[in-house]
């Protein structure tokens, strides 16, 4: 299955087009994508059996974040084997966590403004939680996903290392810094949950390209090890980390500008294609 925000409207997407949910549920569920994850498993089960014949063509330039607003985005650093060696570090223990303000949430089409500074990209799956829960076992924790999606971690480098400390939530959550979609594809539409492909370019250039396998903390230990925490709450989602090939590693450095188009993709989800513009969307 898969879920889409196009317009602001939640729809079912499907070979020939688009599905409207509220239409097509005969408004059982609502229009907001958002609270789909609050009926996940009563929504499941209507969309398992739901009449798709009335698709509709869509212009990809519609689709929004298929998460819009989720209450509680966290994010992981450093978990991919390659990306801490070229900072300079060995694996950790356990996840490096730190959270995108959600404001910062976008489109898979959407333009980006460059604040200024040194903007990076980093690719990452995307977990989205279905069912809650606390404690959860690592055993159970894909029970737990609704679905993943294509994200950017985009991170101005200037304001995440301003300080005696890093900033990570505040260098990643300027305005269009979560990039997600195309869409949320659930993990049975999937041939190897646990190993995507994943890549981004700019400008045709290819900048990272790994394997999801390559995590240091996979999907399960990350719900295991957060929600051991806190409760993970219907429609959070996880960014699960990016891998080596960031440009602030890169000799010379090389960072994102106005008028570069940033393409990310991973197997078996999709493409999301987004521009950077200077201010007032020039470039």
């Amino acid at each position: 299955m898969r879920i889409a925000n196009l317009a602001g409207r939640a729809v079912l997407v499907v070979d020939g087009g688009v599905v409207d949910i509220e239409s097509a549920s005969g408004g059982r569920f609502g229009p907001d994508p958002q609270t789909l994850f609050a009926a996940w498993d009563s929504f499941g089960d209507w969309a398992a059996t739901a009449d798709t014949g009335a698709a509709v063509p869509y212009e990809a330039s519609d689709l929004g974040p298929p998460v819009p607003a989720p209450r509680q985005v966290f994010a992981v650093g450093l978990n991919y084997r390659e990306h801490a060696s070229e900072v300079g570090l060995g694996d950790d223990s356990i996840p490096v966590v730190f959270t995108k303000f959600p404001a910062a949430i976008t489109g898979p089409y959407a333009e980006v403004e460059h604040p200024g500074g040194d903007v990076d990209w980093e690719v990452e799956l995307v977990a989205v939680i279905g069912r809650p829960g606390h404690r959860i076992d690592a055993t159970r924790a894909w029970d737990h996903i609704a679905g993943v999606t294509v994200g950017q971690d985009l991170s101005e480098r200037v304001l995440q290392h301003a300080g005696a400390l890093p900033q990570f939530s505040l260098g990643k959550s300027f305005p269009g810094f979560a990039p997600m979609g195309p869409w949320l594809v659930t993990p049975d539409e999937l041939a190897d949950r646990d190993d995507l492909a994943l890549e981004c370019a700019v400008n045709g250039e290819t900048m990272q390209k790994s394997r999801t396998s390559m995590m240091i903390h996979n999907v399960p230990r990350l719900v295991a090890e957060l929600s051991r925490v806190t409760p993970l709450l219907a429609g959070d989602v996880i960014f699960t980390g990016t891998p080596a090939g960031v440009g602030q590693r890169r000799v010379p450095e090389k960072y994102l500008l106005p008028g570069d188009e940033l393409v990310t993709e991973i197997e078996g989800i999709g493409t999301m294609r987004n521009r950077i513009v200077g201010a007032g969307g020039r470039g």
